[in-house]
């Protein structure tokens, strides 16, 4: 029996994106929400969901004595991060005044400002909050079945600026055009929340589960 461990460092809404999992998993596929070394090493696949600021994950990932584990899954299974579980993947994030992050993957995570606007000069709320395009950079499995420019779900006021180009597997506009998914070997991270993200949501959720951790 497949195990899909959603990584519970007290940060994300873990019940949605666990029942959103569920739903998307084949029959007989166990989906574990926990905080314990063996069973996110145990299992098959991971996924690393968060939300709130950078500098309370790092914290709640050191309390629960997980910085070591996440890195280490994230190089050897299928793992797909979710909005600051995308985030914290980088080496810095520019939010409260300044955090080191996993350092994953090479770049930073930046804020959008307080003066965002729309290509019509209409100032643009942050946090950007609600639906709205991902242009999908090039293929990859987790886009199997999700149309060029589907809507998602998203609610963040930083943004991914990874350093190196060949990392970003989609984009969007809002004021900026920032990069709202990421991938590599068998990393998928995506700023969205599929969760959230209706019928799209669940399709790339589908594929996770089916997914050998190839691009």
């Amino acid at each position: 029996m497949s195990t899909i461990a959603v990584i519970d460092y007290g940060m994300g809404n873990l019940r949605s994106v666990a029942k959103a999992v569920e739903h998307a998993a084949p029959q007989g596929t166990r989906v574990l929400v926990t905080d314990r070394r063996d069973a996110i090493f145990d299992a098959d696949r991971i996924v690393f969901p968060g939300q709130g600021a950078a500098r309370d994950c790092m914290r709640a990932l050191r309390e629960h004595d997980l910085v070591d584990v996440v890195r280490t899954v994230a190089g050897d299974r299928p793992f797909l991060g979710i909005c600051m579980g995308m985030q914290v993947l980088l080496e810095h994030s520019e939010e409260n005044d300044g955090i080191d992050c996993l350092g994953v993957f090479r770049g930073k995570v930046r804020f959008f400002g307080t003066d965002l606007r729309d290509e019509g000069g209409r100032r643009l709320k942050i946090p950007h909050m609600g639906w709205n395009r991902i242009h999908q950079r090039r293929p990859h499995p987790l886009w199997a079945d999700i149309e060029q420019d589907t809507r998602f779900y998203f609610v963040h006021s930083y943004y991914a600026d990874p350093l190196e180009d060949d990392l970003i597997a989609g984009e969007t506009d809002y004021g900026i055009r920032f990069v709202s998914a990421i991938a590599r070997g068998n990393v998928f991270a995506i700023q969205a929340h599929p969760e959230k993200s209706a019928e799209a949501g669940l399709r790339l959720l589908r594929n996770f589960t089916r997914w050998n951790g190839m691009e």
